[in-house]
């Protein structure tokens, strides 16, 4: 029998401070522990992420997090066998901090360590969670990423397309700040959308005159903006009319990203792969219309469709953890003197995307 390899994963691009334990081996791979400490009380009089706040509550709760994430696996840094960190795309005062912290664990235990490009970690959970097969499509959709990614292997990825300005979750937290709602914008969005009508105002289906599968939200934003100031009477905004807006820039972004994602399928379809999956990972895959939207565009294609856990969608050092795993085994290591990046990414024939905005910079 295999003995089973542990790595320590470890997650500071933005705003969340994450360690993990994952282990390899039979029956197959395990999470032994997972440990997220997020930072929203830190930065929620700012409306949005503050890098230089970040970076130093980081540094601040590296320790403790991975203390916690030890204790809860039961194992100390003796029975650990590697060191997986994320080392970019993001803010980069806090993947520093994530890295330089990884880089003295490897250092002082003399462990292998790998430096992980966070996208890797969201596009690889469909196969810690559902051993999905390669190559499948990916959608990642969170406030600071939007990319539709064939996963062709753990180190190959082929981007179809992506945001070349504001992400879906930073769409909806500037939409939630519009109206006066609180954060995190999706949640605040999609409760106020409830009770709203979709078809009140038709605002922008930005780039579906476009061939591709690139995306654009800011001008969706400003729509959303122009629609608030029609609606105020004496500065003042009714329950119905942010109702009514919300449940209109739902409907936008959920048909945009239904066509994008029909697009992206026709393209990932013509591979003709023996397992056809469809999967999505982001904090934003968590509003329930546009996950119901995805659902019935995958089984239109006769795709399996794929939506982790929520708690491995959002970041976490687990998905971070695994993708070490898969890039351990196929002979991955980094030395000690590998950089942290703002920007890296997975398809470095696609180049970078345009924009950076309050989440990180785009990859």
């Amino acid at each position: 029998m295999t003995a089973p390899f542990r790595i320590l994963g470890i997650e500071s691009t933005c705003d969340d401070t994450a360690a993990a334990v994952v282990q390899s081996g039979a029956p197959g791979a395990r999470i032994l522990s997972s440990v997220v400490v997020g930072q929203d009380s830190l930065h929620a009089a700012f409306g949005g992420v503050v890098p230089e706040i970040a970076a130093r509550a980081h540094s601040e709760r590296l320790e403790d997090v991975t203390r916690r994430a030890l204790d809860e696996a039961g194992v100390g840094l003796d029975r650990i066998d590697a060191v997986a960190v994320s080392a970019g795309p993001g803010l980069i005062g806090g993947v520093l901090s994530g890295v330089m912290f990884a880089k003295g664990i490897a250092a002082g235990r003399d462990l292998p360590i790998l430096g992980v490009n966070h996208l890797a970690g969201h596009a690889l959970t469909p196969r810690l969670t559902d051993d999905a097969a390669f190559p499948y499509l990916m959608l990642l959709i969170s406030g600071g990423h939007c990319q539709f990614l064939i996963a062709e292997d753990a180190d190959r990825f082929r981007r179809l397309g992506g945001t070349i300005d504001d992400a879906p979750g930073e769409a909806f937290d500037k939409t939630a700040r519009i109206l006066g709602l609180g954060q995190p914008g999706g949640p605040a969005i999609e409760a106020a959308a409830g009770d709203g009508d979709p078809a009140a105002h038709r605002f922008p289906r930005p780039l579906l005159d476009r061939e591709g599968c690139d995306l654009s939200f800011s001008g969706l934003k400003t729509a959303v903006l122009r629609a608030r100031d029609q609606a105020m009477v004496e500065g003042t905004l009714a329950r119905r009319d942010v109702s009514d807006i919300a449940a209109s820039f739902q409907a936008a972004v959920t048909e945009t990203l239904l066509e994008k994602s029909r697009r992206a399928l026709a393209a990932y379809m013509a591979l003709s792969p023996a397992d056809p999956v469809f999967a999505v990972a982001g904090g934003v895959a968590a509003n329930k219309a546009i996950r119901a939207g995805l659902e019935t565009v995958s089984a239109d294609a006769g795709v399996r469709f794929i939506a982790p856990p929520l708690a491995l969608c959002t970041d976490n050092a687990a998905m971070i953890g695994w993708a070490g795993l898969e890039l351990h085994r196929r002979g991955h290591r980094d030395t000690l003197d590998f950089a942290a990046r703002p920007r890296w990414p997975l398809d470095a024939t696609a180049g970078g995307m345009l924009g950076s905005g309050k989440k990180g910079p785009k990859a």
